[in-house]
């Protein structure tokens, strides 16, 4: 029975080897800001848009209002919960998603035609105002916007902005694992227009183990409203099936030795 065995073993030995090899060992994991999307090298995608409720300050339709906290899923089948805090003010609306286009769209400094998740507006203070006009700011709500994610993942990021223009606000990413342990926290200096430029900042995580399942964005001038566009995430890959046919050879393995003793 022990030649069996042995011989079993070396048989298989090669199978066994070929998957301690691709399995990740533990380490300790290192988290980095990333302030470019590029650099983030994302393989999965939530772009608001596809949520199929825009709002539309032209054609106003207050069903397309959002409730504080929503699920959405992205095109690799991630599950995504946002959260953003809710505001004491009543004369802010709930949160809601736009097309940002030129006048009479709603002007931003992320580029045209992107779909952008705000916190909210207090409508008695905002005024449209003609292209090439500072913006001085409306009141709105600034969060924190909470994103958790279903399962842990590399890394994510997206651009963010805050609703007042030509003055320098500090927004903030915040990370946490699956247990609430702090995996980093970061901060760039920003500052919005009406430009329509793609110059929003990019502020983004990455960690060399997938071991990222929260992220909460916020800013220094929390009274003005908060936005974010599509949210670039370095999603865990689907084993490879490379993997699962090694698995499946020592699996049989395994069968064979418990069948002959």
């Amino acid at each position: 029975m022990t030649n069996q065995l042995s011989k079993l073993f070396v048989k298989y030995l090669p199978a066994i080897t070929a998957i301690i090899t691709v399995l990740p060992l533990p380490v300790k994991a290192a988290t980095f800001l990333v302030t470019e999307r590029a650099d983030l090298g994302g393989n999965d995608q939530l772009d608001w848009g596809s949520l199929g409720k825009v709002f539309n300050p032209s054609a106003p339709n207050f069903s397309a209002f959002l409730p504080n906290s929503f699920l959405a899923t992205s095109p690799g089948g991630l599950g995504l919960d946002i959260n953003i805090a809710p505001t004491n003010n009543p004369q802010i609306t709930p949160p809601f998603i736009f097309q940002t286009l030129p006048s009479p769209g709603i002007r931003t400094n992320f580029a045209k035609g992107d779909f952008v998740l705000f916190g909210g507006i207090d409508p008695a203070g905002f005024i449209p105002l003609p292209a090439g006009t500072a913006d001085p700011g409306t009141k709105g709500n600034g969060g924190p916007l909470t994103i958790s994610f279903a399962q842990p993942v590399f890394g994510a990021g997206t651009q963010i902005a805050v609703d007042i223009s030509n003055l320098k606000v500090e927004t903030f990413l915040t990370a946490f694992d699956n247990v609430n342990n702090l995996l980093g926290s970061f901060s760039v200096l920003s500052t919005s227009s009406l430009a329509l430029d793609n110059s929003a900042v990019f502020l983004g995580i990455r960690s060399d183990t997938p071991n990222i399942s929260r992220l909460v964005f916020s800013s220094s001038a929390p009274q003005y409203g908060l936005a974010i566009n599509q949210v670039s995430i370095i999603a865990v890959p689907e084993p490879t099936y490379t993997l699962a046919i090694l698995a499946f050879g020592v699996s049989g393995a395994i069968l064979k030795i418990r069948q002959r003793t």
